[in-house]
């Protein structure tokens, strides 16, 4: 137990006094290089922008069919 005790201290004495390894800062071409990582509402997002698309396209075909009642009443 005692030779237990002694090993654990000196180990512990041994990490705390060693030299810390400083990270090195991340290179430009590493930090340009970072793609967009995905997420996992990105189906759900595309799912929206192609909801917003559609109704832009029912939008713009009900204005060329007010546009077409309205001239015929003209």
């Amino acid at each position: 137990m005692n030779r237990l005790a002694v090993f654990a201290v000196l180990t512990l004495a041994c990490v705390a006094c060693s030299k810390k390894i400083e990270p090195q800062p991340p290179t430009p071409q590493a930090a340009a290089s970072t793609a967009r990582v995905a997420t996992p509402w990105d189906p759900l997002l595309a799912d929206k922008k192609r909801a917003e698309d559609v109704q832009k396209t029912v939008d713009d075909q009900a204005k060329r069919q007010r546009d077409a009642v309205d001239a015929q009443d003209k």
